[in-house]
């Protein structure tokens, strides 16, 4: 078995107590929890030993409960594009350069808001204008919604990449769906 040495070697989902997603660490760090006894592993990669019995853990349980306070995630273009998956809402395209669009333009009063901002190309873009999505008859894939966490962001990025796909099960919002475009884990091995 190939054993850890270097870095780059993968990260680690942490979670509560109580099973709550809470963060995402290095593998080292993830040892050291493991080692100092305030976590236990929950999912290996049988892949990749770190020593002999010792498995690299790809998710973790902390052993007591933290408390973490309440952060919002800041409406940026790269959280945008993710919460839209990188696509296009009206035309449902990926390859062309993507945009911002505001459901109701600013102009009419709409604001720089989660709920009123979206993922549009170019070309859909310009053709709504300064027009509702209703009156310009260019309906939205999905309504626009604040995400839940960056943490889900990161998540279901790696997930989407065909790495630690076992995460999914363990943070809230990621289903299935999201392993649909991810390459078959078992067929690349």
């Amino acid at each position: 078995m190939p054993r850890i040495t270097g870095s780059g070697m993968g990260t680690v989902l942490v979670l509560n107590a109580s099973y709550e997603p809470l963060n995402i660490t290095t593998w080292r760090r993830a040892m050291v929890m493991l080692l100092k006894g305030k976590a236990e592993g929950l999912e290996h990669d049988l892949g990749r030993q770190i020593r002999e019995d010792t498995w690299l853990p790809t998710v973790i349980r902390l052993r007591q409960f933290v408390r973490v306070p309440y952060r919002e995630m800041p409406l940026t273009r790269r959280n945008l594009f993710q919460r839209d998956g990188h696509r296009c809402q009206y035309c449902g395209c990926t390859g062309q350069q993507l945009s911002i669009d505001h459901v109701v333009p600013r102009s009419r009063g709409g604001s720089d808001s989660w709920e009123n901002v979206t993922t549009a190309c170019l070309p859909c873009n310009v053709r709504k204008g300064n027009r509702t999505p209703r009156e310009a008859g260019m309906p939205l894939a999905r309504k626009p919604h604040r995400p839940l966490s960056g943490l889900t962001f990161e998540a279901s990025r790696q997930i989407r990449s065909g790495r630690n796909r076992e995460w999914a099960k363990y943070v809230i919002g990621l289903d299935g769906s999201l392993l649909e475009g991810a390459p078959d884990l078992e067929q690349a091995a």
